[in-house]
């Protein structure tokens, strides 16, 4: 169903980017609004509009203004009609979160927790900030689903396969997290504690995975991008050689440059972890309270000297050197114990909503962000999102506004 999805998605891409000018000058004049409103539905929702919503589009727009630089205003509120269509929510939003639920970062996954509520935050409109420390989750409420379990996703694939519009509150509906899978609210922290992403970075490893991948997925930021071997490294566990091959510098100037920064974050994590085996579907989110999950002992003796984590107190070094210009919010401390907090430290940074912004400007425009005018479009964005109260909405309307003359 999902690839059938994409390939039609594709197909509604390519017709309008080959779509012919009419003739005539009072023609083209008509023919740009038209394939402007055109293709800005088609970005957002994925699919092409019905007469009727090209129509109501049109009339939002001046339809006798071929210039795509002005009538912005205008193009916006004709954008955001597109924002009520069902392929917004099911194809395009689904398509780029999907990615975000799994290590392989494909699509072509099945519709999950961590899915359902990034899609239910979009939707509603809220402050894109909690997905990473509310304790906020949504669940399917049409009739004959399976109801939620923390042991598999039968509800969402179920929920997928009905076909029914995720961007209706019938059909998609916010709860917490708490009252549906048991988790104590304080250990709560967004998508972070969804069943989807534990099963997918909370299995086996030492927890880093999580901290990595939402590191990707949310500040746009792989661990080499973040390196800084200036930071001490009195929080990097035992695990870690400091003679990796027999070789220290090898640690001090390559390893210490991310676990320095990472461990300390990652410690928020200490009292997690999936039950089941990498690579299988059984298991469940565990969460063991003031008790540290034996994966951040192993391999204790790499060095014994090193940071034997007795809590999940974190720390975030990187608000001094080079990865200050993240961005870190003055207003918070900096410092914390469990996810919760850590999840907002990052949510809260500059980087995170400059990470939003361009990944709904791919999504929409289709490409990166490469000139210097798409780079002074992100930075408007950005603007915007932050003012709209972090309302993501906000951000593709605004993308596709600006590439509707593509």
């Amino acid at each position: 169903m999902l690839i059938t999805r994409k390939v039609n998605r594709a197909l509604s891409v390519s017709a309008v980017i080959l779509g012919v000018a009419l003739a005539t000058t009072g023609s083209l004049a008509q023919a740009g609004a038209r394939d402007q409103a055109k293709r800005m539905y088609d970005r957002i929702a994925g699919v092409p509009p019905t007469d009727t919503e090209l129509t109501a589009m049109l009339a939002i727009m001046d339809v006798n203004d071929d210039d795509i630089t002005d009538g912005e205003a205008e193009a916006k509120a004709a954008a955001e009609l597109a924002l009520a269509s069902s392929g917004f929510y099911n194809v395009t939003l689904k398509n780029m979160v999907t990615p975000w639920t799994n290590e392989e970062q494909t699509m072509f996954a099945d519709l999950n927790d961590f899915t359902a509520t990034v899609i239910g935050l979009v939707r509603d409109g809220d402050d894109f900030r909690k997905v990473l420390y509310d304790d906020v989750l949504y669940v399917g409420v049409s009739g004959g689903l399976p109801a939620y379990s923390n042991d598999n996703n039968d509800h969402y694939a179920a929920l997928e396969d009905s076909g029914a519009n995720l961007g209706s509150e019938s059909v998609l509906q916010r709860t917490s997290q708490s009252s549906v899978t048991g988790l104590d609210s304080n250990a709560t922290a967004g998508v972070m504690t969804t069943r989807a992403a534990a099963k997918a970075y909370f299995v086996a490893g030492t927890n880093r995975a999580m901290f990595r991948f939402t590191l990707m997925n949310f500040m746009c930021r792989d661990l080499e991008q973040v390196q800084d071997t200036t930071r001490t490294p009195d929080r990097i566990r035992q695990d870690v050689s400091r003679s990796p091959g027999g070789d220290s510098r090898i640690f001090l100037n390559r390893c210490v440059g991310c676990h320095a920064g990472m461990d300390p974050l990652a410690q928020a994590f200490a009292y997690y972890n999936w039950t089941g085996e990498e690579g299988t579907e059984e298991g469940r989110l565990q969460y063991t309270a003031n008790t540290v999950q034996p994966k951040y002992h192993i391999n204790a003796d790499n060095f014994r000297y090193g940071y034997s984590t007795p809590n999940n107190d974190w720390i975030n070094y990187w608000r001094e050197g080079p990865n200050s210009a993240l961005g870190w919010d003055a207003g918070l401390p900096g410092s914390g114990s469990g996810a919760k907090s850590m999840g907002m430290e990052l949510s809260h940074s500059e980087a995170f909503a400059e990470c939003q912004v361009k990944q709904v400007f791919q999504t929409v425009c289709l490409h990166e962000p490469t000139t210097s005018a798409d780079h002074s479009q992100v930075s408007s964005m950005v603007t915007n999102l932050e003012a709209s109260n972090y309302n993501l909405q906000t951000a593709f309307t605004d993308a596709a506004v600006y590439c509707r003359g593509d």
